[in-house]
């Protein structure tokens, strides 16, 4: 019986060569001459620690820029609560968003039954495994989640007949 499984994975060491990029850019900018401003990733946390809050907005367009130069769209980037440090200086968090969530699951599932479409979605872990009969309603399925409008970027892997 086909069958696929939606994920949302974000590849680790792309997300590392983006932060070298980033690091590499703010060394070489004008703008950052002189300036503290640093980012590093740990464990898929990125912490960008700025000298003030218009530096932090740069560093936020350089990152979403080399993000999606090296195949990482800025939807799986969760920034948080941008936090006072030293002075003016400014430290924030963000998560690189790994897996899809209970509540997206079950809307996708939801959805998916909703359209009476045949096939079977199963929510495993953080993954949908979605399978049918035919390759076409699973190829429609894709085609349907992909129109969806989700927060949240989406793979289509394990596509088997």
């Amino acid at each position: 019986m086909p069958s696929f499984d939606i994920v949302s994975d974000v590849d680790m060491a792309e997300a590392d060569n983006a932060i070298q990029n980033v690091t590499r850019e703010i060394t070489t900018r004008y703008d950052f001459k002189g300036s503290k401003s640093t980012i590093e990733i740990k464990e898929g946390v990125i912490t960008i620690f700025a000298d003030d809050d218009l530096k932090l907005r740069q560093l936020h367009e350089i990152l979403q820029g080399n993000m999606q130069k090296r195949g990482i769209e800025p939807g799986s980037l969760d920034y948080q609560k941008v936090e006072p440090a030293a002075g003016q200086a400014v430290r924030q968090q963000v998560l690189l968003k790994q897996g899809i969530e209970k509540d997206l699951a079950k809307s996708i599932v939801k959805a998916i039954k909703g359209e009476k479409l045949k096939v079977q979605a199963a929510i495993q872990g953080d993954e949908l495994r979605i399978t049918g009969k035919k390759r076409d309603d699973l190829q429609e399925v894709i085609a349907f989640v992909k129109g969806m409008k989700n927060e949240q970027p989406l793979q289509y892997k394990n596509f088997r007949d």
